[in-house]
C-alpha cells in the first residue's frame, strides 16, 4: 500500500492557490471579451439604426455633405464591427485568448463614441428643440445600448463612453445657446448614471463569472477526486485479487499437507499392523482353501488365479486378463480407490497395497473382496513388471460390520434410555436418553451396581423383587420412582429383559425406560382442563353438568329448592370486536374473579362458553333474598373496571329458574335460564329476570316468528315499498327511501317492528338488507329506462351488514348487475351504528364516497351527536329524526333543535332531510329555514311500487302542464 503525505500549507499549496487564481483572472478575461463580442451586434446594429433615423430627421441642403460624410463612416464602422465579430466568433478559443482581440475591440468602441460625439456636435441645430431632443434622444439610446453591452469590462465601457460624451459634453456645456448648455448638463448626468450602472453591470458580471469558474473547478475537482477513486478501487482490486490468489495458494498447500498427512497415518498404520500381516502370511497356508492366489503380468495383462469360482461364481478360463475382464466386473464407487492403491504402490510410496472393494458375483450380486498384492519385479527403471497377490470374500465380515453400526446407531439415536448390565447387575454401557433423564453420564456408572445408584429404600426392597422375578421368567416392566442425579424423584416406566449365552446362562440384562414425568403432567393438566375453564379458572360446562346433577339429587332427597342463575354479559361481542381478544380476556377474568367474591354461597360458579356464567344455589331462604343477591351480583359486575388503558363499565343480563317450583328436570331447569336471561337482554340488559309460564310462551312465540321469518324470506313473501321524498326548492320528487314490508298469506302485512328487531338479533337482517338493495336499485334503473325520472332511491344499512366487511363488495356488484349509476343510490345508517364503531364505519364511507355513492345520516340527533366525528364522515345527507319534527311550534326546542341542526349541516356543506313531515305549517317552517328535502305522510305513506309509479307519472303529466 502506498502513503501519500499530505503538502503543509506553507509550500505548494500556497503557489497552487496562486497559480489557481491566475488561471481564473485569465479565463475571467477572455470570457470577457467572449461577452464583449457576442453582446456588440445588437447595440452595433441599434447604432446604425438610430444614425439612420438622425440622417432622416436632419436632412436638409444646407447640411447634406456633413450629414453624408457622417452618415458613411457610421455605416463603415459598423460594417467593420460586425466584420470583426464574425472573425472573433469564427476563431478557435486558442486564438480567442489573444489580447488583441481586446485591444482591437477597445478601439472600435473608442471611433464609435468618437462618431457618435461628432454627430452631436456637428449636425445638431443650435436652435430647433424638436430636432435637438430626437437626435439628441436617439445618440443617447444608442449610447446606453452599447454602455450596457460594454459594461462587462470596465475598459472597454470607457474607451466607449468617455470619448462619446466628454467632447460633446464640453461642446454644449460651453455653447452660447442656453438650450445647449442644458443637453451638456443632461449630458453630464446620463454619463454619471451610466457610470454607476456600469460598475454595477460589471460587479455582477464579475461575481457571476467568478461563482461559474469556480463551479466549473469544483467540477474538474470532483472528477479529478472521481478518477483518483477509481483507480484506487482497481488497486484494491488487484490487491483483493492477489491476496485471493495466495489464500488459494495457501488452501492448496494445506491440502498437500493434509495428504502427506494422511499418506504418513497409512504409512504408520501399515507399520503398525505388519506384526499381524505377518500372522496373516503364516496363515495363508491354513486359510489356502478361502483364499484365491493372483500373478499379474502387466506388459501381458495375464493372470493366473484360484478360487476364482468361489469367491466370483464364475470359472477360471473366462478370465484372461485383470483390464479386460475383472476390471468391467467392479463396483464404480470403488475404482478409484483401488486404482490409487496401485498408482501408489507402484511408484514404490507402499511396500504392498491392501484394498477392500465390491465385486459383481455371477448370480447379480455384490461381493465384498479384501484384496493384498507387492509388486515382485520391476525394470531397470522402476516399472512394476509383475505383482503376486491374495483375495478372499470379506462379505459376512461386512455385513457384521453393518449390523454392528447399525445397532450402535440406533442404541445411541433411541428415545428412551437403555441400560445394558452384565449378570452381575454392573452397568457396563448406557446411552444418551439415558444421561439425559438421570443425568449420570457412562463414566458415573460403568462398573456399578444398579442398587448403588439409588437411595430409595422402597425402590431397593423393590429391585429384589424384580431380580426374582427375572431369574424366573426372564423378564419384568412395571411402573417406578427413581432418583435422578440431583436427588429428584421421576416416575418411569421400566421393562427388563435377560439375554442368555448358547449354555441358557444368564450374560446380560438390557434395560429399557422412559421417563413418565411429562405424561404425568400432561395427564394431570388435562384432568385439570377437562374440569375447569383454562382462562378463568372457573368450573366448565362438563364439571357444571356433573354438579348441578349432584344437587338436584340432594335437592330431591331434601326437599329444598335449587336455584340456578344463568349470567350472559351485555355487548360484549362489540367490545371483543372493537378491543381485541387480548383486552376481552382480561375482562372475563376481572368479571370471574367478581362473581366469586359477590356470592360466595353459590355452591358453583361456572363459565359455560365466552361469555356465558352460571352460578348454582343449592339453598336460598325466599325469593326477596334470592332477588337481592341478583341485585347484588349485577351491581358487582357493574362497578368501572380499568384494563389495558380503557376505562369499562360492562353490565349483565340474568335469568333464574328454579327446581322444582319452575322445573323437575335438569335440562328443563337450563332451559328455563335461558328463557330468562334472552328476556334480560331484551328488555335492555342489566336486569334479571325469574322464569314464568308467561315467558316461556312469549319465547316459544318468538321462535316460531323467526322461523317463520325465514321461510317467508324463502318463500319471496319480502315486499319493497317506497315513500318519496319532497324537494322543497322546486317541489318535485327527486328521491323515495326503500322500505321491506312482510307480506303473509295467512295474515297480510306484518309490521315492521314485529320482525325487524327479530332479524337484527338473528342476524336474518344482512339477508333482509341485501334483498331490499338489489330489488331498488333494479326498480330504479328500469324507472330510469322508462324515462319517468333520474330518481335516487335510499336503501338502510344494518349494523350487521357493517360488520360482515362484504357491504362494499356488495355494493360494488349490486350496481354492476343492475347498470344503476352510482349517484341515484343513496344509503342510510343510523347515528349510533356510525358511532358504533367510528374508525371502520369512516373507512367503509371512504370506500363508498370513491364509488359515487350517496350517504345519509338517518335519525340524527337522536345519539351522541358528536361534531368533531360529523366532520370526519365523508357524507351527503343528514335526516332529522321526526322526534323533532312532530313539535315545531314557535319558540319551542324542537324548533331550535331543528334549526341549529339545519344551520349546522348547510356549514358543513352537507344537505338535510326532514321525516315524518304531517302538517302543513311543518312543511311552511322548513321551507322557511331552507330545508333541502322533506318526508313523511303529508307527502304520502310507504306505497307499494305500482302506486308510487303513478306518483310520478302524475308528477311528470304537471310539469308537461
Amino acid at each position: 500500500m502506498t502513503v501519500t503525505s499530505r503538502p503543509s500549507r506553507s509550500g505548494p499549496s500556497v503557489d497552487a492557490d496562486r497559480e489557481i487564481r491566475q488561471q481564473f483572472a485569465a479565463e475571467i478575461a477572455v470570457e470577457r471579451i467572449r461577452l464583449l463580442y457576442q453582446g456588440s451586434r445588437t447595440p452595433t446594429l441599434f447604432m446604425l439604426l438610430c444614425g439612420l433615423a438622425c440622417a432622416v430627421l436632419l436632412w436638409d441642403q444646407r447640411q447634406g455633405l456633413w450629414l453624408s460624410a457622417w452618415l458613411l463612416g457610421l455605416v463603415l464602422l459598423a460594417v467593420l464591427r460586425l466584420i470583426q465579430v464574425a472573425a472573433f466568433n469564427m476563431a478557435p478559443p486558442v486564438r480567442q485568448a489573444n489580447p488583441l482581440w481586446r485591444r482591437m475591440f477597445m478601439l472600435g468602441a473608442a471611433a464609435s463614441g468618437l462618431v457618435l460625439a461628432t454627430g452631436a456636435i456637428v449636425l445638431v441645430p443650435a436652435d430647433v428643440f424638436v430636432q435637438q431632443a430626437t437626435v439628441f434622444g436617439l445618440i443617447a439610446a444608442a449610447i446606453l445600448s452599447a454602455s450596457v453591452a460594454y459594461a462587462v469590462s470596465l475598459p472597454a465601457f470607457l474607451s466607449f463612453a468617455l470619448p462619446c460624451l466628454l467632447p460633446s459634453m464640453g461642446y454644449l456645456l460651453l455653447a452660447p445657446h442656453e438650450m445647449l448648455r442644458g443637453w451638456g448638463l443632461l449630458a453630464a448626468i446620463l454619463l454619471a448614471a451610466l457610470m454607476v450602472v456600469a460598475w454595477q453591470i460589471n460587479r455582477l458580471v464579475q461575481r457571476s463569472l467568478l461563482q461559474r469558474f469556480h463551479n466549473q473547478a469544483l467540477i474538474q475537482h470532483l472528477e479529478r477526486a472521481k478518477a483518483q477513486a477509481d483507480d484506487l478501487n482497481l488497486e484494491l482490486a488487484r490487491e483483493v485479487e492477489q491476496r485471493r490468489r495466495a489464500e488459494g495458494e495457501l488452501r492448496q498447500a494445506h491440502d498437500e499437507l493434509e495428504r502427506r498427512v494422511e499418506l504418513r497415518t497409512r504409512e504408520l498404520a501399515v507399520t503398525g499392523h505388519a506384526l499381524s500381516e505377518s500372522e496373516e502370511r503364516l496363515a495363508l497356508a491354513l486359510e489356502a482353501s478361502e483364499l484365491g492366489l493372483w500373478d499379474w503380468n502387466l506388459e501381458t495383462d495375464e493372470v493366473h488365479h484360484s478360487h476364482l469360482k468361489e469367491i466370483f461364481g464364475i470359472e477360471p478360463e473366462v478370465v484372461k486378463g485383470v483390464l479386460s475382464h475383472l476390471k468391467p466386473r467392479l463396483h464404480p464407487d470403488d475404482l478409484p480407490a483401488l486404482r490409487r492403491a496401485l498408482v501408489e504402490h507402484m511408484k514404490g510410496l507402499s511396500d504392498g497395497y491392501r484394498i477392500e472393494y465390491r465385486v459383481r458375483h455371477a448370480d447379480g450380486r455384490w461381493v465384498w473382496v479384501e484384496d493384498r498384492g507387492r509388486a515382485v519385479e520391476r525394470d531397470s527403471t522402476g516399472k512394476v513388471l509383475r505383482m503376486l497377490g491374495t483375495r478372499r470374500d470379506i462379505s459376512h465380515w461386512k455385513n457384521r460390520e453393518e449390523e454392528q453400526r447399525l445397532s450402535a446407531m440406533v442404541f445411541e439415536a433411541a428415545s428412551e434410555g437403555i441400560v445394558i448390565l452384565d449378570a452381575e447387575y454392573r452397568v457396563l454401557m448406557v446411552n444418551r436418553a439415558y444421561s439425559a433423564v438421570t443425568g449420570y453420564r457412562l463414566e458415573d456408572v460403568q462398573g456399578r451396581r444398579v442398587a448403588e445408584l439409588t437411595g430409595n429404600r422402597e425402590l431397593l426392597r423393590q429391585y429384589q423383587a424384580i431380580h426374582v422375578e427375572l431369574e424366573n421368567s426372564g423378564h419384568w416392566q412395571g411402573e417406578l420412582m427413581d432418583t435422578r442425579k440431583n436427588g429428584e424423584l421421576y416416575p418411569q416406566w421400566l421393562q427388563l429383559n435377560v439375554v442368555r449365552d448358547r449354555q441358557g446362562r444368564v450374560s446380560h440384562v438390557v434395560a429399557f425406560f422412559a421417563d413418565l414425568t411429562a405424561r404425568r403432567e400432561a395427564e394431570e393438566r388435562l384432568r385439570y382442563l377437562s374440569h375447569y375453564d383454562e382462562l378463568t379458572g372457573l368450573a366448565n360446562r362438563v364439571l357444571f353438568m356433573e354438579r348441578l346433577h349432584e344437587a338436584g339429587q340432594r335437592a330431591r332427597q331434601s326437599g329444598r329448592s335449587l336455584a340456578l342463575l344463568h349470567i350472559d354479559l351485555d355487548r360484549f361481542k362489540l367490545l371483543n370486536d372493537s378491543l381485541g381478544h387480548e383486552i376481552a380476556d382480561q375482562l372475563l377474568r376481572q368479571m370471574s374473579r367478581r362473581l366469586l367474591q359477590a356470592v360466595p354461597e353459590a355452591d358453583t360458579v361456572a363459565r359455560l362458553s365466552g361469555d356465558e356464567f352460571a352460578v348454582l344455589l343449592d339453598s336460598y331462604t325466599s325469593l326477596s333474598a334470592l332477588a337481592r343477591t341478583a341485585s347484588r351480583l349485577l351491581a358487582k359486575l357493574r362497578v368501572p373496571m380499568n384494563i389495558g388503558g380503557h376505562e369499562l363499565v360492562v353490565s349483565a343480563s340474568m335469568g333464574i329458574s328454579l327446581l322444582p317450583e319452575n322445573a323437575r328436570e335438569i335440562s328443563t331447569l337450563i332451559s328455563q335460564a335461558g328463557m330468562a336471561v334472552q328476556h334480560a337482554k331484551h328488555l335492555g340488559g342489566n336486569t334479571f329476570q325469574f322464569f314464568t309460564d308467561n315467558l316461556q310462551a312469549c319465547t316459544v312465540e318468538r321462535l316460531q316468528l323467526e322461523s317463520q321469518l325465514r321461510k317467508g324470506i324463502e318463500l319471496g313473501q319480502l315486499e319493497v315499498f317506497y315513500q318519496p321524498k319532497l324537494s322543497l326548492a322546486d317541489d318535485s320528487i327527486n328521491s323515495a327511501e326503500a322500505l321491506v314490508r312482510w307480506r303473509r298469506p295467512e295474515l297480510g302485512l306484518v309490521p315492521p317492528s314485529e320482525f325487524i328487531g327479530l332479524a337484527e338479533e338473528t342476524g336474518l337482517i344482512s339477508q333482509i338488507g341485501e334483498f331490499v338493495l338489489r330489488t331498488a336499485c333494479q326498480q330504479a334503473r328500469e324507472w330510469q329506462r322508462q324515462g319517468l325520472a333520474d330518481l335516487r332511491v335510499s336503501v338502510n344499512v344494518s349494523v350487521h351488514q357493517l360488520r360482515n366487511g362484504n357491504l362494499v363488495r356488495l355494493i360494488r356488484q349490486v350496481l354492476d348487475e343492475t347498470g344503476l349509476p352510482p349517484r341515484l343510490l343513496e344509503l342510510e345508517l343510523t347515528e349510533n351504528q356510525l358511532l358504533d364503531n367510528v374508525e371502520s364505519v369512516i373507512a367503509i364511507f371512504h370506500q363508498l364516497r370513491e364509488l359515487g355513492v350517496k350517504l345519509a345520516i338517518d335519525d340524527f340527533g337522536t345519539g351522541y351527536s358528536s361534531l368533531s366525528y360529523l366532520k370526519r364522515f365523508p357524507v351527503d345527507y343528514v335526516k332529522i329524526d321526526q322526534t323533532f319534527i312532530r313539535d315545531l311550534s314557535v319558540g319551542g326546542e324542537d324548533a331550535a333543535i331543528t334549526r341549529a341542526i339545519i344551520a349546522m349541516a348547510h356549514s358543513l356543506g352537507l344537505k338535510v332531510v326532514a321525516e315524518g313531515v304531517e302538517t302543513q305549517e311543518q312543511m311552511d317552517f322548513l321551507k322557511a329555514q331552507h330545508c333541502d328535502e322533506i318526508q313523511g305522510y303529508l307527502i304520502s305513506r310507504p306505497v307499494e311500487m305500482d302506486v308510487f309509479v303513478n306518483l310520478l307519472k302524475e308528477q311528470a303529466a304537471a310539469l308537461c302542464q
